[in-house]
């Protein structure tokens, strides 16, 4: 492979990760609701771009569960989906319980300082700022674990609950519920309360994911309203 192709496939790989992450947020925002085509043609306008990093972006976001792609209809913005809903919170409840564990007896004053400054930053912030603020917040925390490949793993998880967590923000006024138990979560930290840590994180987590799950899953709701949109869902399998 010469330089110049060398170059243009860096910079196409660039700009698909710029459109993957805009498209990104529209998602997990509302903004692009469930069911919403993604054409390519409008995508490339709309980035100055060619169709071929278009095309990357929505084979990445497809990875990530957030776009389906179509055989010969396209890519349209993917359904949320009760199932995926579950087994992603009870993988976070499991990871990220034992990235604690690990971590606490790691953990610095100074890095639960780090978290409780981004604790404070998240309380004054709107919900929009939510989801990041949340990872950061918790990421902090399981730092000290020492385990690449587990965070990597949490923060994959991360990226996959953004779009549900935000729902929970949105429906069930999660949010105030989400700082106390950060707070909790703090201060047994700073106690290096291991047990008692682990047991308040596996609430938090783990309470979130069924709560959000029973409201999917009501016979009484029809679909789900993020901001202005209508959000499709993709019910269980029936018994």
């Amino acid at each position: 492979m010469d330089s110049a192709t060398a170059r243009k496939d860096r910079r196409s790989g660039e700009q698909a990760a710029t459109i993957a992450a805009a498209l990104r947020e529209d998602i997990i925002a509302g903004h692009l609701a469930a069911g919403a085509p993604l054409r390519q043609e409008r995508l490339a306008a709309r980035f100055s771009t060619s169709r071929m990093p278009v095309r990357e972006a929505l084979r990445l976001l497809e990875s990530e569960g957030l776009v389906a792609l179509q055989p010969n209809k396209g890519a349209i913005v993917a359904a949320l989906d009760t199932e995926e809903l579950r087994e992603i919170y009870e993988m976070r409840v499991a990871a990220e319980t034992l990235a604690l564990r690990l971590a606490i007896p790691e953990l610095s004053n100074a890095q639960i300082a780090r978290a409780e400054a981004i604790q404070a930053q998240a309380e004054a912030s709107s919900l929009r700022d939510f989801g990041e603020l949340n990872k950061a917040f918790h990421a902090t925390l399981y730092q000290p674990c020492d385990r690449p490949r587990l965070l990597a793993h949490i923060a994959s998880l991360n990226g996959l609950a953004d779009r549900y967590l935000r729902l929970t923000v949105k429906r069930l006024d999660y949010a105030e519920r989400s700082h106390r138990e950060h707070r909790a979560l703090l201060e047994a930290c700073r106690r290096r309360d291991e047990s008692e840590a682990v047991a308040i994180l596996r609430r938090h987590v783990g309470e979130a994911g069924e709560a959000l799950y029973r409201l999917l899953t009501s016979d009484t709701i029809e679909g789900a309203v993020l901001g202005d949109r209508t959000v499709q869902i993709k019910p269980p399998p029936r018994a």
